[in-house]
C-alpha cells in the first residue's frame, strides 16, 4: 500500500482530516486482522447517498429525459461496474489497506471491494470539504462515462442524423476533427459534420465519439428535428 499523499495528489484533493481518508481506505479484513476500530463501511453508505444525489442533479439539469430514462442512466453511473472503473482511473487498489488473506486471494482488484472504497472515498471527501468538494470529484468521472462510450439511455444522434439524410440517396455524411486541445487526461474535442461538403453541425467533447455525437445533435436541431 503506497502512502496517502500519493493518493490524494492523484484526486487533487487535500485533506484536512487525513483520518477520514484512511478510514475510506480500510477494508472490513483489515479491521478485523488489526483489530481496528472502524471499516470503511459505515463511509461506503454515506458515499452511495452522495453520489446519488450528485449524479442525480446532473442528469436532471443537463437532460431532458423521461424519469425512466434519467432512472436507468443513473444506474448505469452508479453501478458496480461504473464504480470498478473509476477506481481504477485512480489506481486507488494500491491504497487500500486489506487483511492477509483478502490481499491473497486478489482483494486489491475485485470488483466489489473497489467499487466500495470508491463510494467510501466520496464520503470521506464529503464530510471532509462539503458537497461542492464531493460534486468537484465525482462529476469528472461522470462526465467522461456519459460522453466517452455513448450510454444505452442516451439518444444516439448521429444515428438519427444518419437516417435522415439516407432519405436523399446520393447525399454523403461526414465527420471532421477540427481541434484537439488539453492535457491526455482532459482532452478536448471539436468535430464538425458535413452534408457532401457543408458544415451542417459543430460539436465538443471529451472524446471524438462525443464531440461527433454533438455536432449530429447540433445538426438535427438546425434541421427541425
Amino acid at each position: 500500500m503506497s502512502d496517502m499523499t500519493g493518493l490524494e495528489r492523484k484526486i487533487h484533493y487535500s485533506f484536512q482530516n487525513k483520518g477520514n481518508l484512511r478510514l475510506a481506505m480500510t477494508h472490513s479484513s483489515y479491521a478485523n486482522e488489526t483489530r481496528s476500530a472502524e471499516s470503511n463501511e459505515r463511509l461506503e453508505f454515506l458515499g452511495d447517498a452522495v453520489l446519488s444525489i450528485v449524479v442525480s442533479d446532473y442528469l436532471f439539469q443537463h437532460f431532458h429525459m423521461a424519469e425512466g430514462d434519467l432512472t436507468r442512466t443513473r444506474s448505469a453511473l452508479v453501478c458496480e461496474k461504473s464504480l470498478c472503473g473509476f477506481a481504477r482511473e485512480i489506481g486507488l487498489g494500491e491504497h487500500l489497506l486489506l487483511g492477509r488473506g483478502e490481499e491473497i486471494t486478489g482483494g486489491r482488484d475485485r470488483p466489489s471491494v473497489l467499487a466500495d472504497a470508491f463510494e467510501a472515498l466520496i464520503a470521506a471527501i464529503y464530510l471532509d470539504g462539503g458537497i461542492e468538494q464531493a460534486r468537484k470529484f465525482i462529476l469528472p468521472f461522470v462526465e467522461r462515462a456519459l460522453q466517452g462510450e455513448i450510454d444505452q439511455g442516451f439518444t444516439d444522434y448521429k444515428t438519427q442524423l444518419q437516417e435522415i439524410v439516407q432519405k436523399n440517396p446520393g447525399e454523403l455524411l461526414s465527420y471532421r476533427l477540427v481541434e484537439e486541445s488539453g492535457p491526455d487526461h482532459d482532452k478536448r474535442f471539436v468535430v464538425e459534420v458535413l452534408l457532401n461538403s457543408n458544415i451542417i453541425g459543430k460539436g465538443e467533447g471529451r472524446s471524438k465519439k462525443a464531440a461527433e455525437q454533438a455536432a449530429a445533435k447540433e445538426a438535427l436541431e438546425l434541421m427541425g428535428h
